[in-house]
């Protein structure tokens, strides 16, 4: 364990094996590092924070400070911040515990990648191998699936959520909920696409490329409402497959509304969609 004689340990905190602790570094009496974490120099950890194995934070990442909500008042217990292990936080980044008002807990997955300026609101969920780009912001409440990847300076809505394998376009405003496997941008950001080469990168077959291209077809870019929609596909035998029930399932439990699609994009024919054409959503 190598600890900098500039930083400051707070008594109570604790500290795996084999840890680094840079110059200048602060940690208050709640934290609690994990094996091998590595803080370059200073970076700020307080609150009620828990950091799993194998993190890395660079210079000048503030980690588990007091939330920015107004109702907050001094004296309330600690907000609570859990991050799992091979996250690399670079510098600048912000994150911030739960609230009472909230889940009470923000958490932060394993193998994630928050690049400089970045921030994580109170009471926020981020899965696994997410991204944040540069300036890309989610703000309270928020919910970010598995292997999303959010472009720079990119505004994510309180209570808004980001569906597993997402990609969210550089300089977006998401205000409604980006389904998994989608591709949004703009302000405020709509549905372009399927995120295809995602899906490539990440082991999915060709028919299970096809089969999300049809499920997108059929959800966003036909006519009738959402719910007739929704219903439509869940009688249909795409249905059994696992991966179109994921997309209906996040589509259905929305509460803001999904992304609506971008305007001047054609509906496929009734036609099409009785023969099953797989034909690419771009």
């Amino acid at each position: 364990m190598g600890v900098h004689p500039t930083a400051i340990i707070a008594t109570g905190a604790e500290l795996g094996r084999d840890v680094e602790i840079g110059p200048y570094c602060t940690l208050g009496p709640g934290v609690r590092l994990g094996a091998r974490c590595r803080l370059i120099s200073h970076v700020v950890i307080d609150g009620d924070t828990w950091l799993g194995d194998d993190n890395e934070l660079f210079p000048f990442a503030v980690i588990g400070v007091t939330p920015q909500d107004k109702k907050l008042k001094a004296g309330d217990a600690h907000a609570r911040l859990r991050i799992g292990s091979h996250n690399r936080i670079r510098e600048h980044v912000t994150i911030h515990g739960g609230t009472p008002f909230g889940g009470g807990v923000t958490t932060i997955g394993d193998h994630n990648l928050i690049l400089v300026g970045a921030h994580i609101g109170h009471d926020a969920t981020v899965g696994n191998h997410v991204v944040f780009t540069n300036g890309a912001m989610a703000a309270g409440h928020t919910w970010i699936g598995d292997r999303a990847i959010l472009g720079a300076m990119v505004g994510i809505h309180q209570f808004a959520r980001i569906g597993k394998m997402a990609m969210v376009g550089a300089g977006a405003m998401v205000s409604h909920d980006a389904p998994p496997f989608s591709m949004v941008q703009g302000d405020r950001a709509k549905l372009v696409a399927v995120n295809v080469v995602g899906l490539h990168r990440n082991g999915y077959t060709a028919e299970q490329k096809a089969l999300v291209k049809r499920v997108f077809r059929l959800l966003f870019w036909r006519a009738g409402t959402l719910h007739q929609r929704l219903e439509f596909v869940r009688g249909s035998s795409l249905h059994r497959d696992p991966v179109c029930r994921e997309i209906v399932e996040f589509v259905a439990a929305s509460r803001r509304g999904v992304c609506s699609p971008r305007s001047g994009r054609q509906q496929p024919s009734e036609a099409m969609e009785a023969h099953g054409d797989g034909a690419a959503v771009t």
